[in-house]
């Protein structure tokens, strides 16, 4: 790999998932690269395919789901063609994960600390004793206090904050080079967010660990990421530099996304809430997936397969009408601090 290579590079991801009402094509044809060091949010509504798109990525679909084609590059290695026993090499060691709800993701029944040092352990080959000493230390660069006592704590004996920087400790504890967060900051207040985002940059910039980041927050991309990438119906239909995407926006849903946050600056009356649904995913589908919401969409849009174009400037775009939604983005607020 060169030094200008990305350390994750997605190539046409396709996920499904076998129903009684059909196949769900939960990601359909995703691309995107995660450079060394970088970090890039992935965002779009509940169910547009980003948690599925990141439990792809180190082998770790829910069943019955299943990768169903494109390939998924760690470091010059395609995963989706790794047996079982080089996938979980990878996780931990190569590739980490800190779930939504630490509660669900931490063994009830064993203490913290063990479980931070477990990967020493497992993956690099430590003793006992210096694994159980990284851990120590692990829990202090993460802001635990009082590390000796909480070290033999449960997982019920500690706050939401604390097991989420616990679940960030045990993703560290392996020095893995990727790490994916699916939406981490959910179940905890914004004083509490804030801490864990501030944390995971520090991480990130500190270690030279690449971050990916799913979410449904714009806000919490634009203060974690550097590049973001816009999720529809199971697509990518806008990526970039977060704040040139957030400033202007050349996707019309990546445009509806941002005028139906709240704006504490720019005071309006009602927000402006996307109409419509999104697409069934078990159903056959043609032209633009936005396009039956979309304000800007005309004929072409509902018959005409709409590629995802980059610009030469670092930007992705999927839409007939990017220029006139960026001009449209120009004459209202749209950024997201």
């Amino acid at each position: 790999m060169t030094e200008a290579s990305p350390i994750l590079s997605v190539r046409d991801l396709r996920v499904e998932i076998p129903t009684p009402a059909g196949i769900v094509r939960a990601v359909d044809g995703v691309s995107f690269d995660l450079r060394a060091g970088g970090s890039l949010g992935l965002v779009g509504e509940s169910g547009c395919g980003k948690s599925m798109t990141l439990r792809a990525i180190p082998g770790l679909l829910p069943r019955p789901g299943r990768i169903a084609g494109g390939t998924v590059e760690y470091d010059g290695r395609d995963l989706t063609a790794s047996s079982e026993a080089d996938l979980q090499r990878q996780r931990g060691s190569g590739i980490a994960m800190i779930f939504q709800e630490p509660m669900t993701a931490l063994n009830p029944v064993m203490r913290v600390g063990d479980q931070i040092a477990e990967g020493p352990r497992i993956h690099l080959g430590r003793s006992k004793a210096v694994a159980a000493q990284r851990a120590l230390e692990l829990m202090g660069e993460v802001g635990i206090a009082d590390r000796v006592r909480r070290y033999r704590a449960f997982p019920h004996e500690l706050s939401g904050g604390m097991r989420q920087r616990v679940m960030i400790a045990i993703a560290l504890s392996s020095e893995p080079r990727v790490i994916l967060c699916d939406e981490p900051t959910t179940a905890l207040d914004v004083t509490i967010q804030d801490q864990i985002l501030k944390l995971l940059r520090r991480v990130s910039e500190s270690h030279g660990t690449s971050i990916l980041l799913v979410t449904h927050d714009l806000a919490v991309v634009a203060q974690t990421c550097e590049q973001v990438a816009v999720m529809y119906a199971g697509q990518i239909v806008e990526s970039g530099p977060v704040m040139d995407v957030f400033r202007e926006p050349r996707h019309p849903y990546t445009l509806a996304l941002l005028r139906s946050v709240p704006d504490v600056e720019h005071v309006r009356h009602d927000l402006e809430a996307i109409p419509g649904r999104p697409p069934e995913m078990t159903a056959a589908h043609v032209g633009c997936r936005f396009a039956p919401r979309c304000t800007f969409a005309g004929d072409r849009c509902l018959v005409d397969d709409v590629p995802l174009v980059a610009d030469g400037a670092g930007r992705t775009v999927a839409c007939l009408h990017a220029d006139a939604c960026a001009a449209d983005a120009r004459r209202g607020p749209v950024v997201v601090a």
